[in-house]
């Protein structure tokens, strides 16, 4: 578990709201689709929050903390905090087309969710496996996810430039059950309360029309 000084705390809060800044709606075209479900995979630093903040917006019908970018030999939760597995503390993300778009999914992930300029950490939390990351199942998701970064980088949205993966996903590997909804069960934890809790005003401020309780 994760056990860091108030200090961290404070600092990794601080730096989190950084990334919470109103961001321009993606400007490309949307892909069609007639299903009712979809699949995106972000990596956001831990996970904790990443899934927290999914979970609350509207469309978005289940989330599931995990691992992705390693073997499935070593998607577990000790073995991927040495930082050598090659996985990202990553979400799964179930939601309807027809309720919310992958665009407006990746403008919470860059808007709220994370600072998508943290390159290998994520506030207090350090190493490759909070880098942050998109992972595409399909071309679409690919080519949506390069021409939104591209225009958010085009139009300075942040005072640095997006450092996002952007990598074809090979496999999801949830995490243990103890990780899962895990911001609901612990919110009087000390980095809930400084990194994540936040996060979920700033959705709620950012995006009245998407949060939902």
């Amino acid at each position: 578990m994760r056990v860091k000084s108030l200090f961290v705390f404070l600092l990794g809060g601080f730096l989190t709201s950084a990334s919470a800044a109103a961001l321009p709606d993606y400007n490309g075209p949307q892909p069609a689709s007639s299903s009712s479900k979809a699949v995106a995979v972000f990596a956001g630093g831990c996970f904790w929050g990443v899934d927290a903040v999914f979970k609350h917006v509207k469309g978005v019908t289940e989330v599931v903390s995990g691992y992705v970018g390693g073997k499935a030999s070593t998607a577990h939760y000790e073995m991927v905090g040495s930082g050598r597995t090659g996985h990202a503390e990553s979400v799964e993300v179930v939601y309807d087309p027809a309720q919310i778009s992958y665009a407006k999914l990746l403008q919470v992930f860059f808007a709220v969710a994370h600072d998508p300029t943290q390159l290998n950490r994520q506030g207090p939390d350090e190493g490759p496996q909070y880098r942050s990351a998109i992972f595409y199942s399909t071309e679409e998701q690919k080519r949506v996810a390069e021409a939104y970064i591209q225009q958010l980088n085009e139009a300075h949205a942040f005072k640095h430039k997006i450092v996002t993966e952007l990598a074809p996903l090979e496999g999801f590997f949830a995490a243990e059950a103890y990780h899962q909804n895990y911001l609901a069960h612990n919110r009087d934890n000390p980095y809930i309360v400084y990194n994540d809790l936040p996060k979920l005003d700033h959705l709620k401020k950012e995006f009245p029309d998407l949060w939902r309780k």
